[in-house]
């Protein structure tokens, strides 16, 4: 395993985001919360793109999708996507389902107000703002700019 964390702009959208959430949301208190709110928007919006499709194109279920486009010719592929994404969905939905059981009880735990002050100070170590002056001197020691080249 690499001792450098990945540099490609996926993994470091994700290192950004992953740091804001948690300069954000510092207390385990903001963490349920907003767990709970990703959760149940993802659930919402996966359940309403399968229901529509569910309802394309004018059927009551891929059963009778995949008959309409097959006795259309030539939309086969279209009607084995199609099923495929509808199953996928119905999958995810199952999936956040469970997670929404897990999230229930990990929502139910309370700690003292030391604790949440536990977690702010951490996450300030976790996740420091990436716009302190303090941070930025020491992303350019460390880093190499096109204005500070490498120390050899």
């Amino acid at each position: 395993m690499p001792e450098e964390p990945c540099q490609c702009p996926d993994c470091q959208r994700f290192y950004k985001e992953h740091d804001r959430l948690i300069r954000e949301f510092p207390t385990l208190r903001q963490q349920q919360e907003l767990n709970w709110a990703a959760l149940q928007s993802f659930r919402t919006l996966a359940g309403r793109v399968l229901e529509d499709l569910q309802k394309q194109p004018g059927a009551k279920n891929v059963n009778e999708v995949n008959s309409q486009l097959t006795a259309v010719g030539g939309q086969e592929e279209h009607s084995d996507d199609l099923q495929q994404a509808i199953s996928d969905l119905e999958n995810i939905n199952a999936y956040l389902f469970s997670i929404e059981a897990v999230m229930e009880r990990i929502f139910d735990v309370r700690v003292p107000h030391e604790v949440e002050q536990k977690f702010k100070e951490l996450a300030g170590e976790l996740a420091p703002d990436p716009l302190n002056i303090d941070r930025l001197r020491l992303n350019r020691l460390l880093h190499q700019t096109p204005d500070l080249p490498d120390r050899n």
